[in-house]
Protein backbone atom coordinates (compact mmCIF):
# COMPACT_ATOMS: atom_id res chain seq x y z
CA UNK A 1 0.00 0.00 0.00
CA UNK A 2 1.07 3.62 -0.30
CA UNK A 3 3.49 4.93 2.26
CA UNK A 4 3.78 8.51 3.52
CA UNK A 5 5.53 9.59 0.32
CA UNK A 6 3.10 8.01 -2.17
CA UNK A 7 5.22 4.97 -3.04
CA UNK A 8 3.13 1.80 -3.44
CA UNK A 9 4.66 -1.52 -2.43
CA UNK A 10 3.44 -4.48 -4.45
CA UNK A 11 1.68 -7.09 -2.33
CA UNK A 12 2.97 -10.62 -2.91
CA UNK A 13 1.14 -12.46 -0.12
CA UNK A 14 -2.36 -10.99 -0.57
CA UNK A 15 -5.31 -12.89 -2.02
CA UNK A 16 -5.40 -13.33 -5.81
CA UNK A 17 -6.74 -10.22 -7.56
CA UNK A 18 -10.45 -10.22 -8.34
CA UNK A 19 -11.52 -9.57 -11.91
CA UNK A 20 -13.45 -6.40 -12.63
CA UNK A 21 -13.23 -2.72 -13.49
CA UNK A 22 -12.17 0.07 -11.13
CA UNK A 23 -11.65 3.81 -11.57
CA UNK A 24 -11.26 7.03 -9.57
CA UNK A 25 -14.96 6.98 -8.65
CA UNK A 26 -14.87 3.46 -7.18
CA UNK A 27 -11.56 3.56 -5.26
CA UNK A 28 -11.01 5.69 -2.16
CA UNK A 29 -7.91 7.82 -2.70
CA UNK A 30 -5.08 8.23 -0.24
CA UNK A 31 -4.74 12.01 0.06
CA UNK A 32 -1.16 13.07 0.76
CA UNK A 33 0.49 16.47 0.52
CA UNK A 34 0.16 17.57 -3.10
CA UNK A 35 -1.22 14.29 -4.42
CA UNK A 36 -4.04 11.77 -4.42
CA UNK A 37 -3.08 8.11 -4.90
CA UNK A 38 -5.65 5.62 -6.21
CA UNK A 39 -4.62 1.95 -5.85
CA UNK A 40 -6.84 -0.06 -8.18
CA UNK A 41 -5.19 -3.46 -7.85
CA UNK A 42 -2.45 -4.88 -5.65
CA UNK A 43 -1.71 -8.59 -5.29
CA UNK A 44 -0.87 -11.82 -7.10
CA UNK A 45 -2.52 -13.17 -10.27
CA UNK A 46 -2.43 -16.56 -11.99
CA UNK A 47 0.76 -15.57 -13.86
CA UNK A 48 2.36 -12.95 -11.60
CA UNK A 49 3.77 -13.11 -8.08
CA UNK A 50 2.43 -9.59 -7.63
CA UNK A 51 1.13 -6.63 -9.59
CA UNK A 52 0.07 -3.17 -8.50
CA UNK A 53 -1.77 -0.69 -10.67
CA UNK A 54 -3.44 2.62 -10.11
CA UNK A 55 -3.43 6.36 -10.68
CA UNK A 56 -1.95 9.44 -9.09
CA UNK A 57 -3.03 13.07 -9.38
CA UNK A 58 -0.08 15.40 -8.68
CA UNK A 59 -0.37 19.09 -7.95
CA UNK A 60 2.05 21.46 -9.77
CA UNK A 61 5.64 21.16 -8.56
CA UNK A 62 5.07 17.81 -6.85
CA UNK A 63 6.52 14.31 -7.17
CA UNK A 64 4.87 11.27 -5.58
CA UNK A 65 8.23 10.32 -4.03
CA UNK A 66 11.97 10.79 -4.63
CA UNK A 67 13.69 8.99 -7.51
CA UNK A 68 13.64 5.31 -6.52
CA UNK A 69 14.05 1.74 -7.71
CA UNK A 70 12.33 -1.58 -6.98
CA UNK A 71 12.58 -5.13 -8.33
CA UNK A 72 9.34 -4.93 -10.34
CA UNK A 73 9.21 -3.77 -13.96
CA UNK A 74 6.95 -0.73 -14.44
CA UNK A 75 4.92 1.30 -16.92
CA UNK A 76 3.85 4.92 -16.29
CA UNK A 77 1.32 6.57 -18.61
CA UNK A 78 0.60 10.31 -18.49
CA UNK A 79 -3.10 11.05 -18.89
CA UNK A 80 -3.25 14.79 -18.19
CA UNK A 81 -0.80 17.58 -17.49
CA UNK A 82 2.90 17.96 -18.20
CA UNK A 83 6.09 17.11 -16.40
CA UNK A 84 9.36 15.23 -16.40
CA UNK A 85 10.06 11.54 -16.13
CA UNK A 86 13.52 10.37 -15.16
CA UNK A 87 14.42 6.82 -16.17
CA UNK A 88 17.93 5.41 -15.79
CA UNK A 89 19.43 8.90 -15.49
CA UNK A 90 17.71 10.33 -18.58
CA UNK A 91 15.13 13.11 -18.04
CA UNK A 92 12.33 13.40 -20.63
CA UNK A 93 9.67 16.12 -20.89
CA UNK A 94 6.25 14.44 -21.02
CA UNK A 95 2.60 15.23 -21.64
CA UNK A 96 -0.66 13.35 -22.26
CA UNK A 97 -0.06 10.02 -23.97
CA UNK A 98 3.58 9.65 -22.90
CA UNK A 99 4.50 6.19 -21.62
CA UNK A 100 7.56 5.11 -19.63
CA UNK A 101 8.87 1.58 -19.26
CA UNK A 102 11.54 0.78 -16.66
CA UNK A 103 13.14 -2.59 -16.09
CA UNK A 104 13.40 -3.90 -12.56
CA UNK A 105 15.88 -2.08 -10.29
CA UNK A 106 16.13 0.91 -12.66
CA UNK A 107 16.14 4.32 -10.98
CA UNK A 108 13.10 6.36 -12.03
CA UNK A 109 10.65 9.08 -10.99
CA UNK A 110 8.09 11.61 -12.19
CA UNK A 111 7.51 15.31 -11.41
CA UNK A 112 4.68 17.66 -12.36
CA UNK A 113 6.46 20.69 -13.84
CA UNK A 114 3.29 22.22 -15.29
CA UNK A 115 0.79 24.75 -13.96
CA UNK A 116 -2.17 22.35 -13.64
CA UNK A 117 -2.65 18.94 -11.95
CA UNK A 118 -0.97 16.00 -13.66
CA UNK A 119 -2.64 12.59 -13.75
CA UNK A 120 -0.58 9.49 -14.43
CA UNK A 121 -1.30 5.78 -14.28
CA UNK A 122 1.14 3.09 -13.23
CA UNK A 123 1.40 -0.66 -13.39
CA UNK A 124 4.29 -2.67 -11.95
CA UNK A 125 4.68 -6.41 -11.74
CA UNK A 126 6.90 -9.32 -10.77
CA UNK A 127 6.66 -12.54 -12.78
CA UNK A 128 6.45 -15.83 -10.94
CA UNK A 129 9.88 -17.37 -10.40
CA UNK A 130 11.73 -14.06 -9.92
CA UNK A 131 13.09 -13.14 -6.47
CA UNK A 132 11.14 -10.44 -4.68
Amino acid sequence: MPQQDGAVSTEFSAKKLPEGVLDMTTVEPLALEGQKVFVYYNGPTDQLSGVSAGACVLEPGMSPHPIHQHPEEEFLIVGEGTGEIECDGKVTLVGPGAMMYCAGNTWHGITNTGKVPMTFYWSKWMAKGFPQ
